[in-house]
This record gives C-alpha cells, sequence and structure tokens, in this order.
C-alpha cells in the first residue's frame, strides 16, 4: 500500500471518528426527558410567536390558539381581542357550553378593564366538569391588546397560575414586536410622503417655464416635455409602497434630467455608469432622485455649466450608487455636525420646502438594511460633492409592491429605458 493511499485512509478514518463524535454530541443535547421537554416547549413558543407577529387578529389567533394551549398545558384556550371579541379557541370543543361561553367572554372583559388576570371557580353555573376560567390580559405597551383565557378542568394552584400568567406575558410580547413592526411600516410611509412634499416648488416652476418657452418655437419638443413632466409627477406621487426597482429610479431620474437640460441647454452634462447586472435590485422609492437633485441645484448653483456623475456598480452582496458634482463644494467640517442639509444650495434663509431632504434618504437607508447602509459624503472647498450609498442585493422582507403598468397613448412606454453603460448627455 502506498504512502499516499495509507494518508487518504488515515484522513478518512478520522473524518468518520469527528462525525461520530458530533453525532453523539447532537443526540446528546436532547437525550434526556428534561431536555427534551426543553426543546420542545423552545419549537412550541417558535410556531406561537410566527403567528402573533402579524397581531391579534380571527387568522394569527386560530393558529397561535394550539401552541399557546400546549404552553399553558390547559384543557382548552380561548383568545380575545381587545373590544372583547371572540377570535378563536382550542380544545375539547365539548367544554365550550354556551353558558361558559358567556363567563369566559365576562372574565375576558375584566382582564381587559383591569389589566391584570383574574379567575372564576364553577363557571357555567356549576354545570359540567369544568371547574375553573383564568383570563389574563394581552398587553402592548401597557394598553390591553387582547385576552388570554384558559379553561381547565381542575382549581389552578399559584404555580400555575404564574405559569399561565408567564404564558400572557410571552404573547404579549410578541404582538408587541407585531405594533413595533407596523409603526416602522407606517414612519415608512410617512417618511416617503413627507419626501414627496419637498420635491422642489422651484424644479417644477422652473420645469414649466421651460416647456412654454417652447410651446411656440417647438411645439413638438414642448409635447415630449409636458409628458416627462407627467410621467415624473406621476411616478413621484404613486402609491405602490417604499420599496422600488432601481431602474425604475433610474428611468424617473432620466425624466428629471430631460427637464433639467432643456432649462439649462449644453451647460448641463450627465455621466451615467449602470452595471446591466444591478438594474433589478430593489431600493428605497425615491432614494436616488434627491441625490440626483441636490447634485444639480448644488452642482449648477451660481453658474451654467456643469457635470453630474450617476455610478451604480456591483460590488459582491452589495450595489454601490454615487452621485457626484463637479461644483464648488463645502465645509467637510459642517458634515461633521451632522449638518447633512446642509448640502442644499438654498440654505436655511430660503427654508420653503425646496431642500431635497437627504436626512430622509439617509434615515430611510438605515432603518431598510441596518446603520451600516446609510449615505456617505465626500467634499471639500472647490473639489465638488459625491453621495455615495450602499444597498444589499437582497434583503429578507424588503420587496417591490405590485403596481399597474401604465403607457402613454398610442402603446408607448411611459419611459426610456434606463441607460446601463457609460454615456455623457448635453
Amino acid at each position: 500500500m502506498s504512502a499516499e493511499l495509507i494518508a487518504i485512509t488515515a484522513l478518512g478514518v478520522v473524518l468518520a471518528a469527528v462525525l461520530i463524535v458530533v453525532a453523539l454530541r447532537t443526540r446528546r443535547v436532547v437525550s434526556t426527558p428534561h431536555e427534551r421537554a426543553v426543546h420542545n416547549t423552545l419549537q412550541t413558543a417558535a410556531v406561537a410567536a410566527r403567528s402573533l407577529r402579524n397581531g391579534l387578529t380571527e387568522e394569527s389567533a386560530t393558529a397561535a390558539a394550539v401552541p399557546l394551549r400546549t404552553l399553558t398545558g390547559a384543557d382548552g384556550l380561548a383568545l380575545y381581542a381587545a373590544d372583547g371579541t371572540f377570535l378563536a379557541y382550542d380544545g375539547d370543543i365539548d367544554l365550550w357550553t354556551p353558558p361558559l361561553r358567556r363567563d369566559a367572554a365576562r372574565l375576558a372583559s375584566e382582564a381587559l378593564d383591569n389589566g391584570r388576570h383574574a379567575v372564576l371557580t364553577n363557571p357555567g353555573g356549576g354545570v359540567g366538569p369544568t371547574r375553573s376560567l383564568l383570563a389574563a390580559p394581552l398587553l402592548s405597551d401597557d394598553i390591553s391588546a387582547g385576552a388570554l383565557v384558559v379553561v381547565s378542568l381542575t382549581n389552578p394552584g399559584p404555580g400555575r397560575i404564574g405559569a399561565i400568567t408567564e404564558v400572557a406575558r410571552y404573547a404579549s410580547g410578541q404582538l408587541q414586536l407585531a405594533e413595533l413592526d407596523a409603526s416602522r411600516s407606517r414612519l415608512d410611509r410617512a417618511e416617503v410622503l413627507a419626501l414627496r412634499a419637498q420635491i422642489s416648488p422651484h424644479f417644477i416652476y422652473n420645469a414649466l417655464n421651460t416647456i412654454a418657452s417652447f410651446v411656440r418655437t417647438d411645439p413638438e419638443r414642448a409635447r415630449e416635455l409636458i409628458l416627462d413632466f407627467a410621467d415624473f409627477t406621476r411616478y413621484s406621487f404613486r402609491a405602490a409602497g417604499e420599496y422600488t426597482v432601481l431602474s425604475d429610479e433610474l428611468r424617473n431620474i432620466d425624466r428629471y434630467l430631460t427637464l433639467e437640460r432643456a432649462r439649462f441647454g449644453d451647460g448641463l452634462v450627465v455621466k451615467l455608469q449602470v452595471a446591466p447586472e444591478v438594474l433589478g435590485v430593489v431600493v428605497p422609492f425615491l432614494a436616488l432622485q434627491p441625490l440626483v437633485e441636490n447634485a444639480v441645484r448644488h452642482g449648477m448653483a451660481g453658474r451654467r455649466d456643469g457635470t453630474i456623475s450617476i455610478v451604480a456598480r456591483n460590488v459582491g452582496s452589495d450595489c454601490l450608487l454615487s452621485v457626484e458634482d463637479d461644483g464648488v463644494g463645502m465645509d467637510p467640517e459642517l458634515l461633521r455636525t451632522g449638518a447633512i442639509d446642509a448640502l442644499d444650495p438654498a440654505g436655511p434663509q430660503e427654508s420653503d420646502g425646496a431642500h431635497v431632504g437627504l436626512t430622509n434618504v439617509d434615515q430611510r437607508l438605515r432603518s431598510a438594511f441596518g446603520n451600516d447602509y446609510g449615505l456617505v459624503i465626500e467634499t471639500a472647498i472647490g473639489a465638488g460633492t459625491k453621495v455615495s450609498m450602499r444597498v444589499p442585493k437582497f434583503a429578507p422582507g424588503i420587496h417591490v409592491a405590485p403596481a399597474t403598468s401604465r403607457t402613454r397613448p398610442g402603446g408607448v412606454s411611459p419611459s426610456r429605458n434606463a441607460p446601463t453603460s457609460e454615456e455623457t448627455k448635453r
């Protein structure tokens, strides 16, 4: 037998030994009855959590009632909404008689009103096998979000009451997390609405004036600009969610730049470099357009010429986006003090809602993807300004809501295809 074959055989024996040890240790993790009980309890709690993280509805209560009853060890368990409405029951249906239902609803209302557990012995007028009902409120920020009622064939002792109360507290925690998720979604929607309100009224005014100037001299050009303006506003004020794909964001930026180039003429130069593989990346709605608007206003401030560079690159698991202008730049010390919106050339003395809200974009990026994904600003006096962001190409829970496609009269697409190669437009 060769030395090489002996080495391979020895390596195989070692690997087999390692696998056997790992298997034995893994099996030993839940080998005792106590360890198996803990493992099963954690699994049951996880099942309940998945349902309750959607909030307390009839559907989620029906799914959560089974694992919650398992956790309490009760003979029956019912869930009620914050207004006392019955949502779901799990257990022996023969126990759930009309008299018992009335007592359970009354006890649930008492727990909801008082914010603490309530016990009733011999419910249903003492008829039937049920010996007790225990109701515990499900609290979210000290406000009753619902109630859990346990049906028992025995009178619960202090230990059992404590265990049921802890299960209710666990369910309350999951409902509170659901409310936090909903609050974050509402905040995201509110921030998008705020950003829409910050779309520069100067841009709208200037765009309409530019279009009016072409009405007599070049009616066909005026018609195209009107369509671009209509498509820009339709996209900016759409109601299709907080996220969009990069290709749609770039199309809207193309409309915006078309209107600005009509205003500035040959003075505004735009360089665009986009990797085709990142066009489908999901980004926060109106995350890139404010950066471009800011670059145009900052780069063209006080002069009739300027260059804007827009880059979208594929960098590993992320998409790197940047918008750069060759304007006068600014003192980096202003950025160190947190004055992100100091980039607005209008300044606070012209605070008419015209600033384009880079802080808004920064906060939405961090809210969606984490603190590692905020805006990065590079600038210096006389050296222009570059604003960059990274967006993960795949992020859990981040998706684009379906939207109805719209076309211009005659079947023409509402926007041109987003350019995917480096080009200069004048």
